[in-house]
């Protein structure tokens, strides 16, 4: 089996992405692809990983995760959608220890464990620094952004550094990393790569995240032009979407206001450029696979 982990970050619409996979699972099924509900799985998991620590799961740990979360037998399923955006940690303690996520790697450990005779593949959503810790801070009880950080400068976050010790904790498994801020522009094709199927696959709410930013009149043109137009491939739909955002979008749901106190327009700029570099890094890591528009 397939065990695909979405595994956040948090701010990243990680529940949104998991709604639209939900709404396409019946259209899975024929391709042997499971989405089970969350409540199956959650809580297990996360109770299961706190319990033992740095442990190794008892043999059959697989069995029991699997009768929890499936509804069909495993032998019916070829690959399984897992999503879980406190994988790692709650928001609150994203950045215990002035760490980002540390516990990534012995969780990870962990499940690769479990799941020793499957193939897994870890799916993981970014944001620039500069919005993601606001949100963030706003996901959490905390009052001031430095409780949050526990002493780290966020101009020492890099998303790479995440990465390249995910993949040398887990060595092997293929890492699919994306943009929160192209999410608009790439949906359809994401979920799409969660499910394991062809680009020509149809998947419904394949634009949501495109008319949330977009106004009604914008989205109505748009729908029309690709019935005028069936024979768009997805590079000429991915052009289109691009002209109508330059159009049509919604400046109020595009822009993210940083309201941290002693944060500046230079320090806002300055995480935005490292985050940009830091995606060309990314891009280039081996066993790592960057969806852009």
């Amino acid at each position: 089996m397939q065990v695909v982990l979405h595994t956040g970050l948090h701010a990243t619409d990680s529940d949104r992405l998991f709604k639209t996979l939900l709404r396409n699972r019946d259209g899975f099924k024929a391709s042997g692809v499971a989405v089970p509900g969350p409540g199956k799985y959650r809580q297990l998991i996360s109770e299961m990983l706190n319990a033992l620590g740095d442990a190794r799961p008892a043999p059959g740990s697989r069995d029991i995760l699997l009768d929890s979360i499936l509804d069909d037998a495993a032998d019916h399923v070829d690959r399984m959608i897992l999503s879980h955006e406190n994988l790692f940690s709650v928001p609150k303690i994203a950045f215990q220890g002035g760490m980002v996520y540390r516990k990534a790697e012995q969780r990870l450990r962990v499940l690769q464990e479990i799941f020793a005779g499957d193939s897994i593949e870890i799916f993981i959503g970014l944001r620039n620094p500069a919005t993601f810790l606001p949100a963030l801070l706003a996901a959490t009880p905390l009052g001031t952004l430095s409780e949050v950080l526990h002493g780290l400068d966020p101009m020492q976050i890099r998303w790479s550094r995440l990465i390249a010790r995910i993949t040398e904790a887990v060595p092997g498994v293929p890492v699919t990393v994306w943009c929160d801020e192209d999410s608009p522009l790439v949906w359809g094709e994401l979920v799409r790569e969660f499910a394991g199927l062809e680009p020509t696959h149809p998947i419904i709410g394949a634009y949501s995240r495109m008319a949330d930013i977009t106004s009604q009149e914008g989205m109505t043109r748009f729908r029309a032009y690709l019935a005028e137009k069936p024979d768009l491939n997805e590079v000429q739909i991915r052009r289109v979407m691009v002209a109508f955002l330059d159009k049509y979008a919604d400046a109020s749901k595009v822009e993210h206001e940083c309201d941290i106190p002693d944060w500046d327009a230079d320090l806002v700029q300055d995480l935005t450029d490292q985050y940009e570099e830091d995606l060309f890094d990314i891009g280039r890591m081996p066993s790592v696979t960057l969806i852009a528009p």
